[in-house]
């Protein structure tokens, strides 16, 4: 009884450092998840301006895999300071009711916005090329779209690809290559 019952202490106590900070909303918070006015063009320059790629991410409250992102991936130190580093990163609420400019200029709601692009899953992270035209919606001009949760390595793996332009025709190099050759460098290195 006595093992039983400090278990149930230890998890209890433990439990604030699994659970992910949210907002009012119940989304999730980063510090590096910007809050912008989500005019995307007007966060692309900005992204560009420091250097930086736009990835949008798109969940939901209560999302149990978004939190999953959040305390198992997104909280590893390397790939938190890898998308910090190297990404400008705009969050939308899939259901959510502020205002969002798409990349070809139209205005809506961000849960309409969501559905303009067919987002069915979250979390999804919207990955943006350096230039978007004016009259193209982002989702049309994405270089990569990652829906749904997955593990550390293939998500700092696409975040990766993605900064690398390996999508890029002249870097041949689709990502499902990458991330198995990735696999296979950081097994000959004896990573997992």
């Amino acid at each position: 009884m006595k093992h039983w019952v400090m278990g149930l202490a230890a998890a209890v106590l433990a439990f604030p450092l699994l659970a992910a900070e949210v907002d009012g909303d119940g989304l999730h918070v980063e510090p590096w998840i910007r809050d912008t006015f989500k005019d995307l063009q007007e966060d692309l320059a900005e992204a560009r301006a420091e250097g930086k790629r736009l990835a949008i991410f798109v969940e939901q409250k209560g999302c149990i895999y978004c939190s999953k992102m959040h305390t198992e991936v997104y909280s590893n130190e390397t790939i938190a300071d890898y998308i910090e580093e190297n990404f400008f990163v705009v969050r939308l609420n899939l259901h959510g009711a502020t205002e969002a400019t798409d990349t070809d200029g139209e205005a809506m709601a961000e849960k309409d916005l969501a559905r303009k692009w067919g987002i069915l899953f979250t979390p999804t992270v919207v990955f943006l090329p350096e230039e978007v035209p004016e009259d193209t919606p982002a989702i049309r001009a994405a270089v990569a779209v990652m829906p749904g949760a997955f593990g550390k390595q293939t998500t700092l793996d696409m975040y990766t690809w993605v900064k690398e332009e390996r999508y890029a025709i002249e870097n041949g190099e689709d990502f499902q290559r990458y991330h198995a050759r990735r696999i296979a460098e950081r097994q000959a290195a004896g990573g997992n």
